[in-house]
């Protein structure tokens, strides 16, 4: 058979070609003593990285790979378990949520990532950056890097975003010396 991977021990192990057939694999060699959840999503993570095998296009990434599946066969599913927490979270987004109470006082916290990259006029407007004015300046032109100095007006979801995410000191009135803002916190052009 093609399917043939490696023998370990006089036992011919083939390579499972779906998910179910692995998990059928695992209970037919009783390689694993406790077949659970946790071994079928382990063998599901691996499946995409086993299939060049079956296809016949083997790189040296899937030569490493094929070095620890007869590891794997050896141990149960709960060594795994002390292995994932390690592992780092590549699918979970960034989250920045709000604290409605906290711990000390109870109250209403300020999420700091929104005071450090937003600055909000008293009209209720929030102005930014615009996006990569800091990344990769060695190959952006003086034009391009100038360009990307300036700021702009967030749209009226993400004001109101932005309002819910701070507290209601930061939407007060300050009266900056020489504040080059101070022509853009009143609203004049508005219809009455």
């Amino acid at each position: 058979s093609n399917r043939r991977v490696w023998t370990t021990r006089g036992n011919q192990h083939f390579l499972p070609l779906s998910p179910l057939q692995a998990l059928a694999d695992l209970l037919i060699y009783n390689r694993v003593r406790e077949t659970t959840f946790s071994g079928l999503v382990f063998w599901l993570n691996f499946h995409s990285l086993l299939k060049p095998w079956v296809c016949g296009t083997v790189t040296s990434a899937h030569l490493e790979i094929s070095l620890l599946v007869p590891f794997l066969f050896y141990f149960p599913p709960f060594f795994f378990f002390r292995v994932t927490p390690l592992l780092p979270t590549i699918l979970q987004q960034p989250v920045r949520t709000v604290t409605y109470y906290s711990l000390r006082k109870g109250k209403r916290k300020t999420v700091k990532a929104v005071i450090d990259r937003f600055l909000r006029l008293h009209n209720g407007l929030w102005v930014r950056r615009k996006s990569g004015y800091k990344k990769k300046l060695w190959k952006k032109s003086s034009a391009q890097k100038k360009r990307l100095r300036e700021m702009v007006l967030c749209t009226r979801t993400q004001c109101k975003l932005l309002d819910k995410m701070t507290t209601s000191f930061w939407k007060r009135r300050n009266w900056y010396v020489d504040d080059p803002y101070q022509k853009y916190h009143d609203r004049t052009n508005l219809r009455v």
